[in-house]
């Protein structure tokens, strides 16, 4: 059952989560759910306070989900602060924080993983396959454990958004995905817990990621070239000390495919500063 010496109740294990959330159920409570691999910061605290105006209870859960993580990726060095996170949830109203093992999710006799197509094709899956088919078969599990009313998710991860808005769709789960505002540092670097890996120096040059989609959103509201802009952009940041460029691309928001007149549309990139991969996204 969950250790109860703290006020924050902690479950590690299916049972003990579901019996937390069938009290919660008893008691006629709306459960709001957000997902994360903790090493939590403000965006991720925004997530929880937003999901607390939605719901009478929210759930968090922290796990480093492997699937999703290529060979050569950071799964070992992911950051990891089990006892700050619970800190942080405390100080904003988390019910419930659910940490399960690996073996709790994927337990060895475990078959069986979700693939994708739509939004889960092209820009992150060009670089990292196993990427949202790792991330949906997670969200699959942990919402079919939770049994959340909604999930609220980051804007910051707009592809992943729009994979997990497909797969609840396409597999009739009932649920409600509420969508959140990226978070900021002042000088307008996403919040990230992969920021954590930036020196000094990358720190001071990161922002000019989110300086470079603004300009290329400039050019498009006015109708100007947006190749010609994009190009500018890797140009400017490949000058400012980025490494490899992924991906700098207009979408359209609505199927992450080609724009449409008339519908909206999303400036997505991910590149690489020193070490780590920075990702952000802009609406147009």
């Amino acid at each position: 059952m969950p250790d109860s010496a703290f006020p924050l109740t902690r479950a590690t294990t299916v049972p003990a989560l579901q019996a937390v959330v069938t009290s919660f159920r008893k008691d006629g409570a709306r459960i709001a759910f957000v997902p994360t691999m903790g090493a939590l910061h403000e965006g991720h605290l925004a997530l929880v306070r937003h999901a607390k105006t939605r719901a009478d209870k929210v759930v968090v859960s922290i796990f480093v989900n492997p699937l999703q993580f290529g060979p050569t990726e950071d799964l070992a060095r992911y950051p990891r602060n089990e006892a700050g996170d619970i800190a942080l949830l405390q100080g904003v109203g988390c019910d419930l924080v659910y940490l399960p093992t690996v073996d709790v999710l994927y337990p060895d006799d475990f078959v069986s993983r979700i693939e994708l197509k739509g939004p889960a094709l092209g820009l992150e899956t060009d670089f990292r396959p196993q990427f949202f088919s790792g991330v949906a078969t997670v969200v699959m599990k942990l919402f079919n454990q939770v049994r959340p009313d909604l999930a609220v998710f980051g804007e910051k991860d707009f592809q992943q958004l729009s994979v997990v808005r497909a797969m609840v769709r396409d597999f009739d789960l009932g649920l409600e995905i509420v969508p959140y505002p990226t978070m900021r540092e002042a000088d307008g670097l996403a919040l990230s817990s992969r920021n954590a890996y930036l020196s000094a120096d990358e720190r001071a040059v990161a922002p000019k990621l989110h300086a470079a989609l603004e300009t290329v959103r400039s050019v498009v509201q006015a109708a100007g070239d947006t190749e010609a802009a994009i190009a500018r952009a890797k140009a400017d940041l490949t000058a400012a000390g980025f490494g490899q460029i992924d991906y700098i691309a207009l979408r359209d928001a609505e199927t992450l495919g080609e724009v449409r007149a008339g519908k909206p549309r999303r400036l997505l990139a991910a590149l690489w500063l020193g070490k780590t991969r920075l990702i952000d996204n802009i609406a147009v």
